[in-house]
């Protein structure tokens, strides 16, 4: 053998490859809980333009009365296609908007894959404030009352 090759060992190649494993198990977590909370903040502006599309609808198009659905809302223009759409999902939750009564509606925002694109579920009502579910468990009553395990308002 020549003395004077040039080179990486077989042992410093996999020290490298070790060190590159352990930086990627430390990064990946953070990544993915970096993109749940990015999906969370964008259901929560979400249905922040939601509630204020349906102002503008009860003020224009429902008389001072009625609110309008996912669809109502994106025919009238006041929301993009996405969130008009009749199955509306955005950024790994599925949102519904619902008038189960008159002069009330509720919007809720559910993660698409609980756990991977969302840890909680949201919703909003009339009165405007955003509320959180823990579990993923979020629904409308008949009076427009958000409902579910753990719903609490969000800060």
């Amino acid at each position: 053998m020549k003395s004077n090759q040039k080179g990486f060992s077989l042992v410093e190649l996999l020290v490298v490859v070790i060190i590159i494993a352990i930086v990627a198990a430390i990064a990946i977590p953070n990544l993915l809980a970096s993109r749940r909370a990015a999906n969370e903040a964008s259901a929560i502006s979400s249905l922040r333009t939601i509630h204020s599309a349906e102002a503008t609808y009860q003020a224009t198009l429902g008389q001072n009365v009625n609110y309008g659905t996912n669809t109502d809302l994106g025919t009238a223009g006041l929301i993009d296609s996405v969130l008009g759409g009749a199955s509306a999902a955005k950024s790994g939750y599925s949102f519904t908007v619902t008038v189960p009564a008159t002069q009330v509606y509720c919007g809720t925002a559910v993660a698409t894959t609980q756990g991977t694109t969302g840890v909680r579920s949201f919703g909003v009502s009339q009165p405007g404030v955003i509320y959180a579910a823990t579990d993923g468990s979020i629904a409308c009553s008949a009076a427009g009352v958000i409902t579910g395990t753990g719903v609490a308002p969000i800060q």
